[in-house]
């Protein structure tokens, strides 16, 4: 189960897909989406991406910084970024610490098969750190649209 809202974002440091340590506090003043996805370069996973890029306008815009998190390394990340041309930032969780920090590590099951992965979760996080909204069993087909409307109504 993922961490509910209402309660402050625990903050963490991962590294980026330059290598640079980035802290969730390092946004704080500014509306955060901190987006949990499995792995790069996949089919769902790049859909829901390429969703948050080609919507980044309108979330650049309303001054809310997108943050991507995978096991994935900061080589993958950047190979993926670099492919795709995505304009914001995806940090590596490759011992998934900040996945189960907030609860989007946990069992899947794939072709009969169970196994422990990310758990695709959004969290829409205000300017002041406070979680407003959870987006848990993530649909990457429409997600960034739907994040935008939260953003509105918040």
């Amino acid at each position: 189960m993922p961490i509910s809202a209402n309660i402050p974002a625990p903050d963490f440091e991962l590294l980026d897909e330059t290598g640079t340590p980035r802290r969730l506090s390092d946004y704080r003043g500014r509306p955060v989406v901190l987006y949990f996805y499995p792995k790069d370069d996949t089919p769902g996973c790049t859909k829901e991406a390429c969703s948050f890029r080609d919507d980044y306008s309108v979330y650049e815009e309303a001054g809310v910084v997108i943050l991507g998190v995978s096991p994935d390394s900061p080589k993958s990340h950047a190979k993926f970024k670099e492919k795709y041309n995505l304009p914001f930032t995806l940090l590596a969780d490759e011992e998934h610490r900040v996945c189960e920090l907030y609860g989007a590590w946990g069992r899947k099951k794939f072709m009969g098969r169970e196994y422990d992965g990310v758990l695709r979760t959004t969290f829409l996080i205000s300017a002041d750190g406070t979680i407003l909204r959870v987006f848990p069993d993530v649909k990457p087909e429409g997600h960034s649209k739907e994040v935008l409307a939260a953003l509105e109504a918040a």
